[in-house]
């Protein structure tokens, strides 16, 4: 083998170990575990929709992408999904077959959007906060 040859199979290797090691990162090394992150903000599902309702931008700097634990009754149960005082659209993680309509909760969440067309927060990676 020429040194060229060998020089080229040592880059391809290097190259994919490096693509390897990307998307192992991306598609499962920045994963968050919110049921070991403290909460960084508690409010009732009230005052966090009159927050939004007075200012987006503010709002959505404020608990973007945060754990943060709202309080309030339970208006709708489907699946995984967990509506709170129709505004709070919580997604948990697997269906909880102990949560019932009419049921006041406090869920540990992180905030991914605010639907501002139909007044709901999306939360993602929900579960019943026990603090």
């Amino acid at each position: 083998m020429s040194k060229k040859v060998k020089i080229i199979g040592a880059l391809f290797v290097v190259a994919l170990i490096i693509g390897f090691s990307v998307y192992n990162y991306v598609f499962h090394g920045g994963a968050r575990d919110l049921d070991t992150e403290e909460v960084v903000f508690t409010v009732t599902s009230k005052n966090i929709t009159a927050e939004f309702a007075a200012n987006v931008p503010v709002a959505t700097s404020k608990y973007s992408d945060k754990a943060i634990a709202i309080s309030g009754i339970v208006t709708a149960v489907s699946d995984s999904i967990v509506t709170i005082d129709n505004t709070i659209i919580c997604n948990f993680k697997s269906p909880d077959t102990a949560i019932k309509n009419e049921q006041a909760i406090t869920v540990k969440g992180r905030l991914v959007g605010f639907d501002d067309l139909m007044g709901e927060l999306k939360l993602d990676q929900c579960s019943i906060n026990k603090k």
